[in-house]
């Protein structure tokens, strides 16, 4: 709301200053609450604090003090402001229902009802009175509002921008008992479901509605993050489907559009039935289409390019579903990603985690042998090769990108059969073996990473008995979580597939890998300890019979390195 009203309320505030509060009155009688209480603030505050300041001062003294009459907020002034709400809203309510071709009739109660709902905003400043809304049925009033046929007066300024305040991520996190009170409330009322259906009616090609989209997502959001398991709730009630169809709407890229990408992102975060929703809903081929546009053009602005990294973020989600992996496969998502790796353009990172996610597991198999035959191996080597310049923006990026190229060739090993895996492996032998040479070159770089790890840590815990302090199974999974950040996932991935090829029946490949352990003062040991405790730690999220047997393949491949 204030920086909506900012602007104008800059030149407001220096008229006011002149008039020393002459003109608020004048002000508010235009119906302009927002700019009321920020000049009404500001008129209070000391000459020499700049006008600008002054409307923030103005906010905040609002959102923590007074309301407008500038009478204390309490128990008692906030039970008689519901009150007054319910009158209001029943009021209106009847009116329209009697002369409902009559707009005349009824119009100044519907000025009432949004005078006492701006009013409630101050609410929002005491979330330990929240469970007053619940208890007088000011929860039930307010989504019943959000059906109300007259969308210019409680288009979103009013329940809607309320709500919003309510549901202020900070605000519900200063009082837990109040704000499981209200989004207890708010979904027993379908909150979502009643939002969607608002969102539905609203032309986005008018500001204020466009402005009511917005702040609706933000609701959701807030709700999601307090409570993340309504998730899959809230994306049952429509709110899954509305999302992909304005995704694809083909309108220009605005702030909704991003805001929908990141509200999608969010929904699909660590839940296999909002995953299968948009799977069912044909969302896998909604993603691919939207993304199709970055393959050869780099997104305008930073927005832009934050809604393609939050629609990449999307599709790897989902593709931890293995249904959804068959429809990425139909939906030829692979030659998409491929052709965005040979393109060089911004989308480039993304894909490459795309197809890594889409790869990994005995469920990614189909995929691997499509992007064998697909010529994928042309693609994924050069990177393997050599780190492109452009994704050297920062150290972590060489990791990410080193990362995920290892995972998908690893991927590659494990699920490919026959001639498929036959081209693969002829990959490690052209060139005087060159890969086996870079594979090395990057077993060497990251133990050493590991190690200097792995040195401070034992230190760590050297002073953690000495103070008396216990070593934890917590305290261990930090540390092994520290490990992996430092490059343990990447030195795994790199043993793996020296394993791998060393068991291929090349031995060209078994030579040159032992040849250059030798050399650098590698050591075999080394590489089976690293396998061993990457066969221990593996399966997580897996059935017990998935961990066994991938833990015993792993085992029979060290046998014979």
């Amino acid at each position: 709301e204030m920086v909506g009203d900012l602007a104008g309320c800059y030149g407001e505030c220096r008229a006011v200053d002149r008039g020393r509060g002459s003109q608020v009155e004048s002000m508010a009688s235009r119906g302009d609450s927002v700019s009321y209480r920020l000049l009404s603030c500001a008129v209070k505050c000391a000459d020499l604090v700049p006008k600008i300041l002054f409307c923030c001062l103005g906010y905040t003294f609002h959102k923590r003090a007074l309301c407008f009459q500038g009478e204390p907020v309490d128990e008692s002034s906030v039970k008689k402001m519901i009150l007054t709400f319910e009158k209001r809203s029943y009021k209106n309510q009847e009116l329209r229902i009697k002369f409902p071709d009559t707009p005349g009739r009824f119009m100044e109660t519907e000025l009432d009802l949004n005078d006492i709902i701006q009013e409630m905003h101050v609410i929002a400043t005491m979330p330990d009175l929240y469970h007053l809304l619940v208890e007088l049925n000011a929860v039930h009033s307010l989504l019943g509002l959000l059906s109300h046929e007259n969308t210019d007066i409680l288009s979103f300024k009013d329940v809607v921008d309320l709500l919003q305040e309510l549901t202020d991520i900070d605000t519900l996190q200063e009082s837990e008992e109040g704000a499981e009170v209200l989004i207890d409330s708010l979904l027993e009322g379908q909150v979502v479901a009643l939002l969607v259906q608002n969102m539905e009616r609203l032309d986005e090609q008018v500001k204020e509605e466009a402005d009511g989209v917005y702040n609706t997502l933000a609701i959701i959001e807030n709700m999601a993050e307090f409570r993340p398991g309504l998730c899959t709730e809230a994306a049952q009630q429509g709110l899954m489907q509305w999302l992909l169809k304005r995704i694809k709407a083909k309108i220009p890229f605005d702030a909704n559009k991003l805001y929908c990408s990141e509200i999608l992102a969010i929904l699909l975060q660590n839940n296999d039935s909002t995953r299968e929703l948009l799977g069912e809903l044909d969302g896998i081929d909604v993603l691919l289409q939207q993304l199709s546009v970055f393959k050869r053009h780099n997104p305008a602005t930073a927005e832009e390019q934050e809604m393609m990294e939050n629609l990449f973020d999307a599709l790897c989600s989902c593709l931890m579903l293995a249904a959804n992996r068959d429809r990425f496969l139909r939906g030829e998502g692979l030659q998409l990603m491929n052709l965005m790796l040979r393109e060089k353009k911004m989308s480039r990172t993304s894909a490459l985690k795309v197809l890594d996610h889409g790869m990994i597991g005995p469920e990614g198999s189909d995929d691997c042998h499509k992007f064998v035959d697909i010529l994928g191996l042309r693609t994924i080597f050069p990177l393997f090769m050599k780190t492109p310049k452009k994704m050297r923006k920062a150290g972590t990026v060489d990791k990410e990108h080193e990362e995920h190229v290892c995972s998908i060739i690893a991927s590659c090993l494990r699920n490919l059969k026959a001639q498929q895996r036959t081209r693969l492996l002829s990959k490690f032998t052209e060139n005087d073996c060159e890969k086996v040479d870079r594979l090395m070159e990057l077993h060497f770089k990251y133990l050493e990473a590991v190690q200097l790890a792995d040195k401070r840590i034992e230190g760590e815990k050297h002073d953690m008995v000495k103070r008396g302090e216990i070593l934890d199974d917590v305290m261990e999974d930090e540390f092994y979580l520290r490990r992996l950040d430092a490059g343990l996932f990447v030195l795994q991935l790199l043993c793996y597939i020296m394993v791998e090829i060393s068991n291929s029946g090349i031995s060209q490949l078994q030579q040159r890998v032992h040849q250059i352990l030798n050399l650098r003062g590698g050591s075999v040991k080394v590489v089976r300890h690293i396998m061993r405790e990457y066969a221990e730690n593996i399966g997580d999220g897996k059935s017990e019979e998935f961990k066994e047997s991938e833990q015993k393949r792993i085992m029979d491949l060290l046998e014979n390195f």
